[in-house]
């Protein structure tokens, strides 16, 4: 799926224009990555969890020489699904208990 998928999601499903639509999406975009850029944690209810973590420098090899490199330190993002999202994707129900916890948060 594309950026101009789900803008087209939003034009058919709530009927907004589709210069609107994507404009909504590069605005989500946009904030996401500004947030992970300056280390916040980015959690979506029911979905997961983005995060940046620092690698540190470390030694590697080049698979086809067998040489030894430095790979330098740097950032990389992960995403962690929430439960039930997981369950979502595994064709389960979710269960009442996730949801509500979920709430609460």
């Amino acid at each position: 799926m594309k950026k101009v998928d789900i803008a087209n999601e939003l034009y058919e499903k709530i009927g907004i224009s589709k210069k609107e639509a994507m404009d909504i999406v590069e605005l989500v975009l946009d904030t996401l990555k500004d947030s992970l850029k300056n280390g916040e944690i980015v959690k979506i209810a029911g979905f997961g969890n983005f995060v940046v973590r620092n690698k540190r420098e470390r030694k590697g090899r080049n698979p086809k020489t067998g040489e030894e490199i430095g790979i330098s330190p740097r950032k990389v993002v992960t995403f962690r699904p929430s439960h039930i999202f997981k369950e979502y994707v595994n064709g389960q129900k979710p269960q009442v208990e996730s949801l509500e916890s979920q709430k609460s948060e």
